[in-house]
């Protein structure tokens, strides 16, 4: 499955609603060039009053459903169309205990068909999937850190 239509069209919906998030996890890795794969995408946004009105008129945009999985345990929105195999996940900043500002600086604008997103640099991705220790994300870890090791080397070598 090509997920990036699915992607495009989660873009477009994301810049009409006005919701600042960054896309993290390994559909940002796999943005990034590492060899990993995942079926849903991740992102960083700030969990204000303002922001959660700006998910539901996303999840209407796009005729999705958001539900809380994992409350009250976790403090992850989820954004669900199953017709188009769309599933994202909004995880506040202070959840994973990361400052906005300071991941959206470090993020670049990614072109995903004619639409932008902003996407985590892969050194923030490692470092969030250091920091969340679970098994899946310690093996995503490898190739993104093998994949961060031979852009330093290409990047050494033009130099």
């Amino acid at each position: 499955m090509n997920a990036k239509p699915v992607l495009a069209e989660l873009a477009r919906a994301l810049k009409a609603v006005r919701l600042e998030a960054v896309l993290i996890g390994n559909a940002a890795a796999a943005l990034r060039g590492a060899p990993v794969t995942t079926l849903d995408f991740d992102f960083c946004y700030r969990d204000t009053l303002v922001n959660a009105r700006k998910l539901a008129e996303l999840a209407r945009r796009l005729d999705a459903v958001l539900s809380r999985p994992r409350a009250p345990v976790s403090e992850v929105v989820r954004l669900e169309r199953e017709d188009i195999s769309l599933l994202a996940d909004f995880i506040p900043d202070r959840a994973i205990g990361v400052q906005f500002a300071r991941l959206r600086a470090g993020a670049d604008e990614a072109a995903v068909g004619a639409a932008t997103l902003r996407v985590a640099s892969l050194r923030d991705v490692a470092a969030l999937k250091r920091k969340a220790g679970r098994p899946k994300d310690q093996a995503a870890l490898y190739a993104i850190e093998a994949t961060l090791q031979e852009i330093e080397r290409r990047a050494k070598k033009r130099a």
